[in-house]
Protein backbone atom coordinates (compact mmCIF):
# COMPACT_ATOMS: atom_id res chain seq x y z
CA UNK A 1 0.00 0.00 0.00
CA UNK A 2 3.01 2.28 -0.34
CA UNK A 3 1.43 3.73 -3.51
CA UNK A 4 -1.41 5.28 -1.44
CA UNK A 5 -4.28 4.37 -3.81
CA UNK A 6 -6.71 6.37 -1.65
CA UNK A 7 -5.30 9.64 -3.01
CA UNK A 8 -7.13 9.11 -6.31
CA UNK A 9 -10.45 9.12 -4.42
CA UNK A 10 -10.06 12.50 -2.74
CA UNK A 11 -12.84 14.99 -3.43
CA UNK A 12 -11.99 17.65 -5.96
CA UNK A 13 -10.21 20.52 -4.26
CA UNK A 14 -8.74 18.44 -1.41
CA UNK A 15 -4.94 18.46 -1.74
CA UNK A 16 -2.89 15.31 -1.22
CA UNK A 17 -0.75 17.11 1.35
CA UNK A 18 -1.02 20.23 3.50
CA UNK A 19 2.68 20.25 4.36
CA UNK A 20 4.58 22.22 5.36
CA UNK A 21 2.27 22.98 8.28
CA UNK A 22 2.60 26.49 9.73
CA UNK A 23 4.63 26.76 12.91
CA UNK A 24 1.83 28.09 15.09
CA UNK A 25 -0.58 27.25 17.92
CA UNK A 26 -4.29 27.89 18.39
CA UNK A 27 -3.22 30.89 20.48
CA UNK A 28 -1.63 32.31 17.33
CA UNK A 29 -4.77 31.51 15.33
CA UNK A 30 -6.96 33.46 17.77
CA UNK A 31 -4.45 36.34 17.85
CA UNK A 32 -4.75 36.62 14.08
CA UNK A 33 -8.56 36.59 14.27
CA UNK A 34 -8.53 39.30 16.94
CA UNK A 35 -6.37 41.53 14.75
CA UNK A 36 -8.47 40.94 11.62
CA UNK A 37 -12.02 40.46 12.90
CA UNK A 38 -12.24 41.28 16.64
CA UNK A 39 -16.05 41.52 16.71
CA UNK A 40 -16.73 38.35 14.75
CA UNK A 41 -18.63 35.69 16.71
CA UNK A 42 -16.62 32.63 17.64
CA UNK A 43 -19.04 31.00 20.14
CA UNK A 44 -22.82 30.68 20.30
CA UNK A 45 -24.36 29.58 23.59
CA UNK A 46 -28.06 29.55 24.48
CA UNK A 47 -28.76 32.81 22.67
CA UNK A 48 -25.57 34.54 23.82
CA UNK A 49 -22.46 35.06 21.73
CA UNK A 50 -18.74 35.47 22.41
CA UNK A 51 -16.54 37.36 19.96
CA UNK A 52 -12.89 36.70 19.25
CA UNK A 53 -11.97 39.86 21.16
CA UNK A 54 -14.01 38.73 24.19
CA UNK A 55 -12.47 35.26 24.10
CA UNK A 56 -9.00 36.80 23.98
CA UNK A 57 -9.67 39.31 26.77
CA UNK A 58 -11.36 36.90 29.16
CA UNK A 59 -8.84 34.12 28.61
CA UNK A 60 -6.01 36.61 29.28
CA UNK A 61 -7.73 37.67 32.51
CA UNK A 62 -8.07 34.04 33.53
CA UNK A 63 -4.39 33.48 32.73
CA UNK A 64 -3.49 36.39 35.00
CA UNK A 65 -5.56 34.86 37.80
CA UNK A 66 -3.90 31.46 37.37
CA UNK A 67 -0.49 33.10 37.45
CA UNK A 68 -1.32 34.91 40.68
CA UNK A 69 -2.32 31.54 42.20
CA UNK A 70 1.03 30.03 41.32
CA UNK A 71 0.21 28.08 38.16
CA UNK A 72 3.31 27.80 35.98
CA UNK A 73 4.33 26.46 32.59
CA UNK A 74 3.97 22.70 32.39
CA UNK A 75 1.46 22.47 35.25
CA UNK A 76 -1.69 20.46 34.61
CA UNK A 77 -5.09 22.08 35.10
CA UNK A 78 -8.10 19.75 35.13
CA UNK A 79 -11.44 20.86 33.67
CA UNK A 80 -14.72 19.28 34.76
CA UNK A 81 -16.88 21.41 32.52
CA UNK A 82 -19.51 20.81 29.84
CA UNK A 83 -19.33 22.40 26.40
CA UNK A 84 -19.73 26.05 27.38
CA UNK A 85 -17.97 29.41 26.96
CA UNK A 86 -16.17 28.90 30.27
CA UNK A 87 -14.70 25.64 28.94
CA UNK A 88 -13.17 27.36 25.90
CA UNK A 89 -12.10 30.46 27.87
CA UNK A 90 -10.45 28.29 30.51
CA UNK A 91 -8.58 26.28 27.88
CA UNK A 92 -7.11 29.34 26.21
CA UNK A 93 -6.28 30.92 29.56
CA UNK A 94 -4.44 27.78 30.64
CA UNK A 95 -2.56 27.63 27.33
CA UNK A 96 -1.51 31.28 27.66
CA UNK A 97 0.23 30.28 30.89
CA UNK A 98 2.03 27.45 29.11
CA UNK A 99 0.10 25.03 31.31
CA UNK A 100 -1.59 21.83 30.12
CA UNK A 101 -5.34 21.31 29.80
CA UNK A 102 -6.73 18.06 31.22
CA UNK A 103 -10.43 17.74 30.34
CA UNK A 104 -12.16 15.11 32.49
CA UNK A 105 -15.61 13.62 32.11
CA UNK A 106 -17.78 15.42 34.72
CA UNK A 107 -19.91 12.27 35.07
CA UNK A 108 -17.05 10.29 36.57
CA UNK A 109 -17.78 8.82 39.99
CA UNK A 110 -15.64 9.93 42.91
CA UNK A 111 -13.51 6.80 42.55
CA UNK A 112 -12.89 7.43 38.85
CA UNK A 113 -12.24 11.11 39.41
CA UNK A 114 -9.70 10.41 42.13
CA UNK A 115 -7.82 8.03 39.82
CA UNK A 116 -7.84 10.52 36.94
CA UNK A 117 -6.56 13.41 39.04
CA UNK A 118 -3.79 11.29 40.50
CA UNK A 119 -2.81 10.04 37.06
CA UNK A 120 -2.39 13.55 35.61
CA UNK A 121 -1.09 15.19 38.83
CA UNK A 122 -3.27 18.29 38.47
CA UNK A 123 -3.02 20.79 41.32
CA UNK A 124 -5.79 23.05 39.94
CA UNK A 125 -9.33 22.07 39.00
CA UNK A 126 -12.03 24.13 37.28
CA UNK A 127 -15.42 22.58 37.92
CA UNK A 128 -19.07 23.25 37.11
CA UNK A 129 -21.11 23.82 40.26
CA UNK A 130 -23.18 20.56 40.21
CA UNK A 131 -19.93 18.57 40.33
CA UNK A 132 -18.21 20.74 42.95
CA UNK A 133 -19.20 18.39 45.79
CA UNK A 134 -17.46 15.44 44.12
CA UNK A 135 -14.21 17.39 43.98
CA UNK A 136 -14.49 18.45 47.61
CA UNK A 137 -15.16 14.84 48.65
CA UNK A 138 -11.97 13.44 47.11
CA UNK A 139 -9.51 16.29 46.60
CA UNK A 140 -7.56 15.51 49.81
CA UNK A 141 -6.70 12.13 48.27
CA UNK A 142 -5.10 13.93 45.31
CA UNK A 143 -2.51 16.64 44.63
CA UNK A 144 -5.25 19.28 44.11
CA UNK A 145 -4.54 22.59 45.88
CA UNK A 146 -6.87 24.98 44.08
CA UNK A 147 -10.55 24.58 43.14
CA UNK A 148 -12.28 27.07 40.85
CA UNK A 149 -16.05 26.81 40.39
CA UNK A 150 -18.18 28.10 37.54
CA UNK A 151 -21.94 28.34 37.14
CA UNK A 152 -23.56 27.42 33.83
CA UNK A 153 -25.68 30.58 34.02
CA UNK A 154 -22.63 32.88 33.92
CA UNK A 155 -22.74 33.12 30.13
CA UNK A 156 -26.49 32.99 29.57
CA UNK A 157 -28.33 36.03 28.20
CA UNK A 158 -29.78 38.23 30.97
CA UNK A 159 -33.39 36.98 30.75
CA UNK A 160 -32.39 33.30 30.59
CA UNK A 161 -30.02 33.86 33.49
CA UNK A 162 -32.88 35.24 35.58
CA UNK A 163 -35.16 32.33 34.70
CA UNK A 164 -32.40 29.86 35.49
CA UNK A 165 -31.80 31.48 38.88
CA UNK A 166 -35.48 31.38 39.77
CA UNK A 167 -36.48 28.01 38.37
CA UNK A 168 -33.50 25.66 38.03
CA UNK A 169 -30.41 26.75 39.93
CA UNK A 170 -31.38 25.37 43.32
CA UNK A 171 -33.59 22.52 42.12
CA UNK A 172 -30.94 21.06 39.79
CA UNK A 173 -28.01 21.36 42.21
CA UNK A 174 -26.32 24.37 40.62
CA UNK A 175 -26.50 26.59 43.72
CA UNK A 176 -23.54 25.96 46.01
CA UNK A 177 -21.57 27.62 48.77
CA UNK A 178 -17.82 27.65 48.23
CA UNK A 179 -15.51 26.25 50.86
CA UNK A 180 -12.94 28.64 52.29
CA UNK A 181 -10.05 29.17 49.89
CA UNK A 182 -11.92 28.17 46.72
CA UNK A 183 -12.70 30.59 43.89
CA UNK A 184 -15.42 31.64 41.47
CA UNK A 185 -14.19 31.69 37.86
CA UNK A 186 -16.29 34.72 36.88
CA UNK A 187 -14.89 36.72 39.82
CA UNK A 188 -11.34 35.79 38.88
CA UNK A 189 -11.94 36.98 35.32
CA UNK A 190 -13.68 40.24 36.30
CA UNK A 191 -11.10 40.93 39.01
CA UNK A 192 -8.27 40.63 36.49
CA UNK A 193 -9.96 42.43 33.59
CA UNK A 194 -7.40 44.08 31.35
CA UNK A 195 -4.55 42.04 32.78
CA UNK A 196 -2.66 39.06 31.45
CA UNK A 197 -0.23 36.61 32.91
CA UNK A 198 3.51 37.24 32.71
CA UNK A 199 5.03 36.73 29.26
CA UNK A 200 5.25 33.01 28.54
CA UNK A 201 6.75 31.46 25.43
CA UNK A 202 4.42 28.77 24.08
CA UNK A 203 5.77 26.96 21.02
CA UNK A 204 4.11 24.38 18.76
CA UNK A 205 6.04 21.44 20.20
CA UNK A 206 5.00 22.17 23.79
CA UNK A 207 2.44 19.82 25.36
CA UNK A 208 -1.05 21.33 25.28
CA UNK A 209 -3.49 18.64 26.27
CA UNK A 210 -3.88 15.37 28.17
CA UNK A 211 -6.67 13.05 27.04
CA UNK A 212 -7.46 9.86 28.91
CA UNK A 213 -7.17 6.55 27.09
CA UNK A 214 -6.94 2.93 28.11
CA UNK A 215 -4.12 2.25 25.66
CA UNK A 216 -3.22 -1.42 25.30
CA UNK A 217 -3.85 -2.44 28.90
CA UNK A 218 -7.19 -0.82 29.75
CA UNK A 219 -5.68 1.15 32.65
CA UNK A 220 -6.45 4.85 32.03
CA UNK A 221 -3.40 6.84 30.94
CA UNK A 222 -2.87 10.40 29.74
CA UNK A 223 -2.18 10.67 26.02
CA UNK A 224 -0.23 13.88 25.44
CA UNK A 225 -1.02 16.21 22.54
CA UNK A 226 1.25 19.01 21.39
CA UNK A 227 -0.02 22.46 20.46
CA UNK A 228 0.99 21.77 16.88
CA UNK A 229 -1.21 18.66 16.78
CA UNK A 230 -4.29 20.81 17.37
CA UNK A 231 -3.42 23.03 14.42
CA UNK A 232 -2.56 20.08 12.14
CA UNK A 233 -5.77 18.22 12.98
CA UNK A 234 -7.83 21.36 12.50
CA UNK A 235 -6.30 21.96 9.09
CA UNK A 236 -6.86 18.37 7.94
CA UNK A 237 -10.48 18.17 9.11
CA UNK A 238 -11.51 21.64 7.93
CA UNK A 239 -9.94 20.97 4.51
CA UNK A 240 -11.90 17.69 4.24
CA UNK A 241 -15.13 19.47 5.24
CA UNK A 242 -14.33 22.43 2.99
CA UNK A 243 -15.85 20.92 -0.14
CA UNK A 244 -19.28 21.60 1.40
CA UNK A 245 -18.53 24.51 3.72
CA UNK A 246 -18.52 28.25 3.26
CA UNK A 247 -15.63 29.75 5.20
CA UNK A 248 -16.65 32.02 8.09
CA UNK A 249 -20.35 31.65 7.42
CA UNK A 250 -21.34 28.09 8.22
CA UNK A 251 -21.83 27.23 11.88
CA UNK A 252 -20.44 23.99 13.33
CA UNK A 253 -22.27 22.33 16.21
CA UNK A 254 -20.00 21.49 19.12
CA UNK A 255 -22.32 19.01 20.77
CA UNK A 256 -19.92 16.12 21.37
CA UNK A 257 -18.21 16.48 24.78
CA UNK A 258 -14.90 18.31 24.82
CA UNK A 259 -13.27 15.76 27.15
CA UNK A 260 -13.26 13.45 24.10
CA UNK A 261 -10.72 13.62 21.27
CA UNK A 262 -13.58 13.69 18.75
CA UNK A 263 -14.76 17.14 19.84
CA UNK A 264 -11.50 18.53 21.16
CA UNK A 265 -9.22 17.86 18.18
CA UNK A 266 -11.68 16.90 15.46
CA UNK A 267 -14.42 19.50 15.68
CA UNK A 268 -13.32 22.47 17.80
CA UNK A 269 -10.01 22.86 15.99
CA UNK A 270 -11.69 22.70 12.56
CA UNK A 271 -13.88 25.63 13.56
CA UNK A 272 -10.96 27.74 14.74
CA UNK A 273 -8.76 27.04 11.73
CA UNK A 274 -11.33 28.33 9.22
CA UNK A 275 -13.14 30.74 11.55
CA UNK A 276 -16.44 28.86 11.57
CA UNK A 277 -18.54 29.87 14.59
CA UNK A 278 -19.02 27.05 17.10
CA UNK A 279 -22.45 26.39 18.63
CA UNK A 280 -21.94 24.93 22.10
CA UNK A 281 -24.36 22.29 23.37
CA UNK A 282 -23.65 21.45 27.03
CA UNK A 283 -25.52 18.15 27.32
CA UNK A 284 -25.11 15.82 24.33
CA UNK A 285 -27.96 13.63 25.61
CA UNK A 286 -30.52 16.46 25.75
CA UNK A 287 -31.97 15.86 22.30
CA UNK A 288 -34.70 18.48 22.78
CA UNK A 289 -32.07 21.15 23.45
CA UNK A 290 -30.04 19.98 20.46
CA UNK A 291 -33.08 20.23 18.18
CA UNK A 292 -33.88 23.70 19.55
CA UNK A 293 -30.28 24.81 18.90
CA UNK A 294 -30.40 23.51 15.34
CA UNK A 295 -33.73 25.24 14.73
CA UNK A 296 -32.41 28.58 16.03
CA UNK A 297 -28.87 28.67 14.61
CA UNK A 298 -29.25 26.61 11.41
CA UNK A 299 -25.82 24.95 11.63
CA UNK A 300 -24.14 23.36 8.62
CA UNK A 301 -22.25 20.57 10.43
CA UNK A 302 -23.69 18.07 12.91
CA UNK A 303 -21.16 15.75 14.57
CA UNK A 304 -22.49 12.72 16.37
CA UNK A 305 -22.48 9.03 17.09
CA UNK A 306 -24.97 6.39 15.90
CA UNK A 307 -26.85 6.59 19.21
CA UNK A 308 -27.61 10.26 18.58
CA UNK A 309 -28.74 9.69 15.01
CA UNK A 310 -31.09 6.91 16.13
CA UNK A 311 -32.51 9.21 18.81
CA UNK A 312 -33.13 11.95 16.24
CA UNK A 313 -34.69 9.53 13.76
CA UNK A 314 -37.18 8.45 16.41
CA UNK A 315 -37.83 11.87 17.95
CA UNK A 316 -41.50 12.98 17.74
CA UNK A 317 -40.59 16.57 16.82
CA UNK A 318 -38.57 15.48 13.80
CA UNK A 319 -41.11 12.89 12.76
CA UNK A 320 -43.61 15.73 12.68
CA UNK A 321 -41.32 18.25 10.97
CA UNK A 322 -37.92 17.13 9.71
CA UNK A 323 -37.33 20.48 7.97
CA UNK A 324 -35.54 21.59 11.17
CA UNK A 325 -32.54 19.61 9.93
CA UNK A 326 -32.45 21.04 6.43
CA UNK A 327 -29.64 23.49 7.20
CA UNK A 328 -27.32 20.58 7.97
CA UNK A 329 -25.08 19.89 4.99
CA UNK A 330 -22.64 17.51 6.63
CA UNK A 331 -23.16 14.91 9.36
CA UNK A 332 -20.08 13.30 10.88
CA UNK A 333 -20.37 9.90 12.54
CA UNK A 334 -17.51 8.73 14.69
CA UNK A 335 -16.44 6.90 17.86
CA UNK A 336 -18.71 3.88 17.26
CA UNK A 337 -19.76 1.64 14.35
CA UNK A 338 -22.33 3.22 12.01
CA UNK A 339 -24.90 0.81 10.62
CA UNK A 340 -25.77 1.26 6.96
CA UNK A 341 -29.50 1.36 7.81
CA UNK A 342 -28.92 4.21 10.26
CA UNK A 343 -26.98 6.12 7.61
CA UNK A 344 -29.73 5.70 5.02
CA UNK A 345 -32.52 6.68 7.38
CA UNK A 346 -30.79 9.77 8.75
CA UNK A 347 -29.69 11.03 5.35
CA UNK A 348 -33.30 10.67 4.17
CA UNK A 349 -34.54 12.53 7.25
CA UNK A 350 -32.02 15.39 7.13
CA UNK A 351 -31.18 15.71 3.46
CA UNK A 352 -27.53 15.99 4.49
CA UNK A 353 -24.54 13.79 3.80
CA UNK A 354 -23.21 11.45 6.49
CA UNK A 355 -19.53 10.60 6.49
CA UNK A 356 -18.01 7.95 8.71
CA UNK A 357 -14.73 8.47 10.54
CA UNK A 358 -12.11 6.41 12.37
CA UNK A 359 -9.36 7.59 14.70
CA UNK A 360 -7.96 7.00 18.17
CA UNK A 361 -7.23 9.22 21.14
CA UNK A 362 -3.55 8.38 20.64
CA UNK A 363 -3.69 9.50 16.99
CA UNK A 364 -4.97 12.93 18.05
CA UNK A 365 -7.65 12.57 15.36
CA UNK A 366 -5.26 11.64 12.55
CA UNK A 367 -8.33 10.40 10.81
CA UNK A 368 -9.69 8.09 8.19
CA UNK A 369 -12.94 9.50 6.75
CA UNK A 370 -15.44 8.79 4.04
CA UNK A 371 -15.04 11.25 1.16
CA UNK A 372 -17.66 13.97 1.57
CA UNK A 373 -18.80 13.87 -2.04
CA UNK A 374 -17.02 10.77 -3.35
CA UNK A 375 -17.91 7.08 -3.28
CA UNK A 376 -19.23 5.51 -0.07
CA UNK A 377 -18.48 1.85 0.48
CA UNK A 378 -20.77 0.11 2.99
CA UNK A 379 -18.77 -1.26 5.90
CA UNK A 380 -15.79 1.00 5.26
CA UNK A 381 -14.76 3.90 7.50
CA UNK A 382 -13.21 5.68 4.51
CA UNK A 383 -9.76 6.75 3.39
CA UNK A 384 -6.85 8.54 5.12
CA UNK A 385 -6.92 12.34 5.25
CA UNK A 386 -4.05 14.43 3.84
CA UNK A 387 -0.71 13.44 5.37
CA UNK A 388 -2.27 10.46 7.15
CA UNK A 389 -1.13 7.00 6.07
CA UNK A 390 -2.44 3.53 6.89
CA UNK A 391 -0.67 0.19 6.78
CA UNK A 392 -1.94 -3.28 7.54
CA UNK A 393 0.64 -5.60 9.09
CA UNK A 394 0.64 -9.17 10.28
CA UNK A 395 -0.84 -9.47 13.75
CA UNK A 396 1.86 -11.32 15.62
CA UNK A 397 5.14 -9.65 14.69
CA UNK A 398 3.75 -6.42 13.26
CA UNK A 399 6.51 -6.18 10.64
CA UNK A 400 5.36 -7.61 7.31
CA UNK A 401 2.94 -5.38 5.43
CA UNK A 402 -0.07 -7.24 4.09
CA UNK A 403 -1.60 -6.88 0.63
CA UNK A 404 -5.06 -5.49 -0.11
CA UNK A 405 -7.90 -7.58 1.27
CA UNK A 406 -5.85 -9.36 3.94
CA UNK A 407 -6.73 -8.76 7.59
CA UNK A 408 -4.06 -7.58 10.01
CA UNK A 409 -3.33 -4.89 12.58
CA UNK A 410 -4.03 -1.30 11.52
CA UNK A 411 -1.11 1.13 11.76
CA UNK A 412 -1.45 4.91 11.44
CA UNK A 413 1.20 7.47 10.53
CA UNK A 414 0.62 11.22 10.74
CA UNK A 415 2.43 14.38 11.86
CA UNK A 416 0.15 14.92 14.88
CA UNK A 417 0.30 11.60 16.70
CA UNK A 418 0.46 11.85 20.49
CA UNK A 419 3.82 12.65 22.03
CA UNK A 420 3.37 9.59 24.24
CA UNK A 421 1.67 8.62 27.48
CA UNK A 422 2.44 10.90 30.42
CA UNK A 423 5.24 9.41 32.52
CA UNK A 424 4.78 5.98 30.97
CA UNK A 425 7.60 5.29 28.50
CA UNK A 426 7.02 1.54 28.44
CA UNK A 427 3.42 1.86 27.25
CA UNK A 428 4.44 4.64 24.85
CA UNK A 429 7.10 2.47 23.22
CA UNK A 430 4.65 -0.41 22.93
CA UNK A 431 2.22 1.59 20.80
CA UNK A 432 4.50 4.10 19.00
CA UNK A 433 7.24 2.54 16.90
CA UNK A 434 9.30 4.23 14.19
CA UNK A 435 6.69 6.93 13.73
CA UNK A 436 3.79 4.48 13.38
CA UNK A 437 0.90 4.08 15.82
CA UNK A 438 -0.01 0.45 16.42
CA UNK A 439 -3.76 0.79 16.93
CA UNK A 440 -4.51 -2.71 18.16
CA UNK A 441 -7.49 -2.75 15.79
CA UNK A 442 -7.82 -5.34 13.06
CA UNK A 443 -8.89 -4.53 9.52
CA UNK A 444 -7.95 -4.47 5.87
CA UNK A 445 -7.52 -2.06 2.98
CA UNK A 446 -9.21 -2.78 -0.33
CA UNK A 447 -7.62 -2.07 -3.71
CA UNK A 448 -8.81 1.56 -3.59
CA UNK A 449 -7.28 2.17 -0.16
CA UNK A 450 -10.61 2.13 1.71
CA UNK A 451 -10.25 0.89 5.28
CA UNK A 452 -12.54 -1.77 6.75
CA UNK A 453 -12.53 -2.48 10.51
CA UNK A 454 -13.24 -6.11 11.28
CA UNK A 455 -12.29 -6.56 14.94
CA UNK A 456 -10.36 -5.13 17.85
CA UNK A 457 -7.30 -6.61 19.45
CA UNK A 458 -7.98 -4.12 22.19
CA UNK A 459 -11.34 -5.01 23.64
CA UNK A 460 -12.58 -1.46 24.08
CA UNK A 461 -16.38 -1.16 24.00
CA UNK A 462 -17.95 1.99 22.52
CA UNK A 463 -21.55 2.42 23.69
CA UNK A 464 -22.80 5.61 22.07
CA UNK A 465 -19.25 6.70 21.30
CA UNK A 466 -17.91 6.53 24.87
CA UNK A 467 -14.95 4.28 25.64
CA UNK A 468 -15.47 1.46 28.11
CA UNK A 469 -12.68 -0.91 29.03
CA UNK A 470 -13.87 -4.43 29.97
CA UNK A 471 -11.18 -4.87 32.60
CA UNK A 472 -12.38 -1.81 34.51
CA UNK A 473 -15.98 -3.06 34.58
CA UNK A 474 -14.87 -6.60 35.43
CA UNK A 475 -12.89 -5.35 38.41
CA UNK A 476 -15.89 -3.49 39.81
CA UNK A 477 -18.23 -6.48 39.34
CA UNK A 478 -15.67 -8.81 40.90
CA UNK A 479 -15.75 -6.64 44.03
CA UNK A 480 -19.29 -7.87 44.77
CA UNK A 481 -19.15 -10.64 47.38
CA UNK A 482 -21.60 -12.84 45.45
CA UNK A 483 -19.50 -12.88 42.27
CA UNK A 484 -17.10 -15.71 41.53
CA UNK A 485 -16.10 -14.98 37.93
CA UNK A 486 -16.96 -12.35 35.36
CA UNK A 487 -16.32 -11.54 31.72
CA UNK A 488 -17.30 -8.25 30.06
CA UNK A 489 -17.42 -7.37 26.40
CA UNK A 490 -19.35 -5.38 23.83
CA UNK A 491 -22.27 -6.83 21.89
CA UNK A 492 -24.02 -5.40 18.82
CA UNK A 493 -26.80 -2.98 19.71
CA UNK A 494 -29.15 -1.26 17.27
CA UNK A 495 -29.36 1.88 19.41
CA UNK A 496 -25.90 2.35 20.92
CA UNK A 497 -23.84 0.65 18.20
CA UNK A 498 -22.35 -1.47 20.96
CA UNK A 499 -23.64 -2.25 24.44
CA UNK A 500 -21.80 -3.42 27.53
CA UNK A 501 -22.65 -6.97 28.57
CA UNK A 502 -21.44 -8.90 31.61
CA UNK A 503 -21.40 -12.67 31.92
CA UNK A 504 -21.32 -13.57 35.61
CA UNK A 505 -20.73 -16.75 37.60
CA UNK A 506 -22.04 -16.51 41.17
CA UNK A 507 -20.57 -18.05 44.28
CA UNK A 508 -22.45 -21.09 45.47
CA UNK A 509 -25.30 -20.17 47.79
CA UNK A 510 -24.97 -16.42 47.06
CA UNK A 511 -28.06 -15.24 45.15
CA UNK A 512 -27.91 -11.98 43.21
CA UNK A 513 -30.35 -10.26 40.86
CA UNK A 514 -29.49 -8.31 37.73
CA UNK A 515 -30.77 -5.07 39.26
CA UNK A 516 -28.75 -5.60 42.45
CA UNK A 517 -25.59 -6.06 40.37
CA UNK A 518 -26.32 -2.97 38.28
CA UNK A 519 -26.87 -0.92 41.44
CA UNK A 520 -23.49 -2.12 42.70
CA UNK A 521 -21.88 -0.97 39.44
CA UNK A 522 -23.59 2.42 39.54
CA UNK A 523 -21.80 3.21 42.79
CA UNK A 524 -18.35 2.85 41.19
CA UNK A 525 -18.85 3.49 37.47
CA UNK A 526 -20.18 6.24 35.24
CA UNK A 527 -23.62 5.39 33.88
CA UNK A 528 -22.42 4.53 30.38
CA UNK A 529 -20.03 1.90 31.82
CA UNK A 530 -22.74 0.04 33.75
CA UNK A 531 -23.61 -3.17 31.87
CA UNK A 532 -26.78 -2.84 29.87
CA UNK A 533 -27.09 -6.63 29.78
CA UNK A 534 -26.19 -9.21 32.43
CA UNK A 535 -26.23 -12.97 31.95
CA UNK A 536 -25.70 -15.38 34.85
CA UNK A 537 -23.89 -18.57 33.88
CA UNK A 538 -22.53 -21.67 35.55
CA UNK A 539 -19.10 -21.22 33.91
CA UNK A 540 -17.15 -19.05 31.47
CA UNK A 541 -15.12 -20.23 28.46
CA UNK A 542 -11.39 -19.97 29.12
CA UNK A 543 -8.12 -20.42 27.32
CA UNK A 544 -5.53 -23.04 28.25
CA UNK A 545 -3.93 -20.59 30.68
CA UNK A 546 -7.25 -19.73 32.30
CA UNK A 547 -7.98 -16.42 30.57
CA UNK A 548 -11.67 -15.72 30.01
CA UNK A 549 -12.39 -15.79 26.27
CA UNK A 550 -14.43 -12.64 25.77
CA UNK A 551 -14.67 -13.19 22.02
CA UNK A 552 -16.19 -16.63 22.59
CA UNK A 553 -18.80 -15.08 24.87
CA UNK A 554 -19.74 -12.58 22.19
CA UNK A 555 -19.92 -15.30 19.55
CA UNK A 556 -22.27 -17.33 21.74
CA UNK A 557 -24.42 -14.29 22.37
CA UNK A 558 -24.67 -13.47 18.67
CA UNK A 559 -25.43 -17.07 17.77
CA UNK A 560 -28.20 -17.18 20.36
CA UNK A 561 -29.74 -13.88 19.31
CA UNK A 562 -29.41 -14.50 15.59
CA UNK A 563 -27.25 -11.41 14.99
Amino acid sequence: MTAKPWLSHYDEGVPHTLAPYPSKTLLDVVDEAVRQHPDRTVLHFKGATVSYAELDRQSSSFAAALSAMGVRKGDRVALLLPNSPQMIIAEFGIWKMGAIVVPINPLYTGHELESALNECGAETVVVLTPFYGKIRDIFRKTAVKRVIASGIKDYLPAFKRLLFTLLKENKDGHRIALAAGDYWMNELISGNDGRSGPPCSVVPDDPALFLFSGGTTGKPKCAVSSHHALVISGMQISTWFGVLMETERDIILLNMPLFHVYAQLGIMTAGFMRKHPLALVPNPRDVDDLIATIKTLRPAVLPGVPTLFNALINHPKLRKDASVLRSVKLIVSGAAPLLLETKKRFEALSGGRIIDAYALTESMIASVCTPVLGPYKPGSVGIPLPDVAVRIVEQEKGVRELPAGEVGEILLHAPQLMLGYWQNPRESEAILRDGWLFTGDLGYLDEDGYLFIVDRKKDVIKPGGFQVWPREVEEVIAMHPSVSEVGVSGIPDDYQGEAVKAWVVLREGCPLTVEELKNHCRKELAAYKVPRHVEFRSSLPKSMVGKVLRRKLVEEHCAGSGT
